[in-house]
């Protein structure tokens, strides 16, 4: 009765099913995808993270199943996908509709589902409380909601669940703490209760204050570019006051988070926001930006072709095998468009071929390329610092130190 159930195991639900198994609670990690449970059956981890195989080996042996069913039980956490829709920037929330539905049709009277996933402001009086009534449950007495938005990210998400403090929220107080002790099997960090709705915007809140930040680098990036100035050491130099923070440029911003949480509060609340929507212009451009500026350096050295040009770097950010949202492949869809074919790709974490060009030698890369554009800090391209020495290099995350040419954003 008192197994919890994690739906969804992707790179949410996975490692936060396993800490929970690890630190001694009973699980069963449930997902619609046959294979993936399958991998997870006969011992293979459906992605790398650092620390992931030994937390794995630790679960398994505290007895964590996983299935493609879920089980009736009284305790549930959802960690679906949440996107967006395009056309108008709100939620899409049919994959947490449906996780809601299914856990509806199999969960004991008083059973306590909380939302993980990240959701816009107002989600879970929108969309989840009315399947419930739908369902002919009562709310606060059959069944109980609340929402624990995830906190952590790809490349570090171990240390993070243990140490990164975390918010729960319920319209209920006596739920909320009861989800809390659940979290405190594991969590070090401060566990804050507060109500679902206050809950649901404080992780929006928390990536769109990062997207802004990030969209103030970028636009100095621009602004620098135009005066000459080394934006990287203005940005040291600025930080240098105590209450100046300023993040580095980049080539925009991927990942699930970041690049897609402030288009909730866009969507939601279009008639407020202006500065959050500027911002998600300022990010979302930057890929057209390093395009121009990579024509920009091949004309400056008779570079003719895509051909002799290689992007390293698929990955939204370093050390990590996640291609959501990825920078690299919003500047791949901007050549699809344009019918610019040719360029060499390679990213050391990515070990199967995702798109057209990408190759998994390292050595047959940089012997085919003229021109090396930077997208992604990988350690791999740090360590082998020595074979960009005679090559013409676009950095587009500081951290070339040798090349023949070299520029910066």
């Amino acid at each position: 009765m008192n197994t919890l159930n994690i739906v969804g195991l992707g790179y949410i639900g996975l490692p936060t099913a396993l800490m929970f198994a690890a630190n001694g609670i009973e699980v069963l990690g449930t997902d619609l995808n046959k294979e993936l449970v399958k991998s997870l059956n006969e011992g293979k981890l459906t992605f790398e993270e650092k620390g992931l195989p030994e937390l794995f080996d630790k679960a398994v042996k505290n007895g964590i199943k996983f299935s493609e069913e879920l089980l009736s039980t009284n305790r549930y956490i959802i960690t679906v996908p949440t996107p967006y829709i395009k056309e108008n920037k709100k939620i899409e929330a049919k994959y947490v509709i449906n996780a809601v539905k299914n856990v509806l049709e199999v969960c004991v009277k008083g059973a306590i589902i909380a939302i993980e996933s990240t959701i816009s402001p107002g989600t879970i009086d929108k969309f989840v409380k009315p399947i419930i009534k739908e369902y002919g449950y009562e709310l606060g007495k059959d069944v109980h909601l609340a929402h624990a938005p995830e906190r952590i990210i790809p490349g570090n998400m171990i240390y993070e669940l243990e140490n990164n403090s975390r918010t729960i929220g319920a319209d209920e107080r006596k739920v909320g703490e009861e989800v809390k002790s659940w979290y405190k099997s594991f969590c070090k960090g401060d566990i804050v209760v507060t109500d679902i709705k206050t809950a649901e915007m404080s992780k929006v809140v928390e990536n769109t204050y990062r997207d802004i930040n990030i969209a103030f680098a970028n636009e100095l990036a621009k602004i620098c570019n135009r005066e000459n100035i080394n934006v990287y050491e203005l940005i040291s130099i600025a930080n240098k006051h105590p209450r100046v923070n300023i993040l580095n440029p980049g080539p925009g911003v991927g990942g699930h988070c970041i690049s897609v949480d402030p288009w909730f509060l866009v969507g939601d609340y279009p008639d407020l926001v202006n500065v959050i929507l500027a911002s998600r212009h300022v990010n979302d451009e930057m890929p057209d930006y390093v395009i121009e500026k990579m024509v920009g350096i091949m004309n400056e050295n008779g570079i003719k072709s895509l051909n002799s040009v290689g992007l390293y770097g698929l990955t939204y950010k370093e050390d990590v095998d996640d291609l959501r949202e990825s920078p690299t492949l919003q500047i791949l869809e901007r050549f699809e468009k344009y019918f610019a074919k040719g360029v060499n790709i390679y990213d050391p974490m990515v070990s199967e071929n995702k798109v057209d060009g990408q190759t998994q030698n390292f050595d047959e890369f940089i012997q085919k390329c003229d021109m090396i554009v930077v997208l992604t800090a990988h350690k791999h391209i740090i360590e082998n610092m020595d074979s960009l020495k005679d090559k013409i290099v676009f950095d587009t995350r500081n951290v070339v130190n040798n090349a023949k040419k070299l520029y910066k954003l």
